[in-house]
């Protein structure tokens, strides 16, 4: 079959071959031929580097403090970093905490001094992932930063609070970087399209607008997935003479992209707080949304499952006793069947807890016992309590004057009491009236009420 020419003579294809873009010399990838060169350019983060934004005015002063960059992949960590330096013509230093040591560290520090004190020219000393360091290791920048030989910019996918040093926190700013929404990766493939010197603008292809948003999309907030897959799309349309890129020019490749998550970091605590917080919330359409989340991007269930089974208890509790029962037999029920049929145990689980009425008494219950414990020590339990087993048990007086509730009609002993003597009166467990927690509320107000009456008709306690 031959393939169409343009009026130029030649296919896509061998314009690509006769620039290099797929024969000849090896380029980098697109998305390291994008990195913006200025503040301009830089897409997203506009809470601080949009107009008046503090870090932006911080670096038009040539003043901008160190700073750890927290966010996900493909936000613009690496490239904040290095417009940062060229805007305030420093040096731009990488440093891998993954690839390097503290060997490697000594000379660049050792060269950044140099250069500060015999050239005047300042570093920018850049540490992709910098939680990968140990405490010891990180604390061997902070005798350089507090002395000025390098402005330290540390990047990281972790929560700095956790993974980076206190001491190296007090030094630095922490700035937050956020995913790039749809519409700011939809201007950067256009960007990437349009740009005849860095991109990919000499092949003269267009992309629809669906096909825009379709990548933009698939990118999930990650602008070097999103100029990867458009790379892919366009050796495609190179190879096949395609002109336009459109969704057929997609088939296949979208199927690559995958949704943002890890297992220990921090989208693996948000979305599960997400959850959580959306099943407690009453919100089981959000509930059910987060859980699919999860599991779509490879969480384990069983992880899901187990913390569905606290919340049963932490945050229903007796408002709805079914949900523990039903927790677990939905943990026991994907255990056998496992994935995808588990689904529907997971699934009705969720969407359970999340629609039943909530009550969060019972870890105040259990902490205000314990907190009761720790400051009254081990009190004595009162006679009548004690176990009566033997006759000399008996002869000390266990048991003595104990009523057993089956004795009364109502189920309880009116007036009685449980508690060692110097509690008596104390007040653990706070029913909420939400779900059959009401009536249980109602019944232990009267039995309590009725303690109080009986207490206040007996004489004082010996101390």
């Amino acid at each position: 079959m031959t393939r169409a020419k343009p009026p130029g003579g030649e296919t896509l294809l061998e314009q690509a071959a006769r620039v290099g873009s797929l024969a000849g010399a090896p380029q980098p990838p697109l998305a390291e031929r994008m990195r913006p060169t200025s503040l301009d350019e830089v897409l997203g983060q506009k809470h601080l580097l949009g107009p008046g934004k503090w870090l932006r005015r911080a670096v038009l002063a040539d003043a901008f403090p160190s700073l750890v960059l927290w966010g996900p992949p493909g936000v613009g960590k690496t490239t904040i970093a290095r417009v940062l330096a060229e805007t305030t013509k420093r040096r731009f230093v990488p440093f891998s905490a993954v690839l390097s040591g503290v060997p490697e560290l000594r000379t660049l520090l050792a060269e950044a001094d140099e250069n500060r004190r015999f050239r005047g020219i300042g570093t920018v000393l850049f540490v992709d992932e910098i939680h990968r360091f140990n405490r010891a290791q990180q604390d061997a920048f902070l005798p350089h930063v507090e002395r000025g030989t390098v402005t330290l910019v540390g990047a990281t996918t972790e929560n700095p609070a956790f993974s980076v040093n206190a001491a190296v926190l007090s030094r630095a700013t922490v700035a937050r970087l956020e995913p790039l929404g749809e519409e700011e990766l939809r201007a950067l493939l256009e960007r990437a399209l349009e740009d005849e010197e860095r991109g990919l603008g000499r092949h003269g292809l267009r992309a629809t607008e669906a096909t825009l948003g379709l990548l933009a999309k698939a990118a999930d907030g990650d602008a070097r997935r999103a100029l990867g897959l458009l790379e892919m799309v366009v050796n495609r349309a190179l190879e096949q003479s395609t002109p336009v890129l459109d969704e057929q020019a997609l088939a296949g490749i979208l199927e690559q992209a995958t949704l943002r998550h890890d297992k220990a970091g921090d989208a693996h605590f948000d979305l599960l707080s997400a959850f959580i917080k959306s099943m407690r919330g009453t919100d089981p359409d959000a509930a059910i949304y987060y859980l699919m989340r999860m599991i779509e991007a490879g969480e384990d269930p069983n992880l899901i499952l187990r913390r569905m089974v606290i919340f049963a208890s932490e945050d229903v509790g007796n408002a709805d006793p079914r949900a523990l029962p039903l927790a677990i037999a939905a943990d026991e029920a994907f255990r056998r069947t496992g994935l995808p049929e588990g689904l529907y145990a997971l699934s009705q689980a969720c969407l359970f807890l999340a629609s039943c009425p909530k009550s969060g008494a019972v870890g105040p219950a259990f902490a205000g016992a314990r907190e009761l414990i720790a400051q009254t020590g081990s009190l004595a339990v009162p006679s009548k309590l004690r176990n009566a087993p033997t006759a000399l048990a008996k002869s000390l007086g266990h048991g003595a004057g104990y009523v057993s509730p089956h004795q009364d009609p109502r189920g309880y002993s009116p007036g009685e009491t449980y508690l060692p003597d110097e509690l008596v009166g104390t007040r653990l467990y706070h029913p909420t009236e939400h779900g059959l927690e009401r009536a249980i509320k109602e019944k232990l107000d009267a039995i309590f009420a009725q303690r109080e009456k009986t207490e206040r008709g007996k004489a004082p306690r010996e101390k």
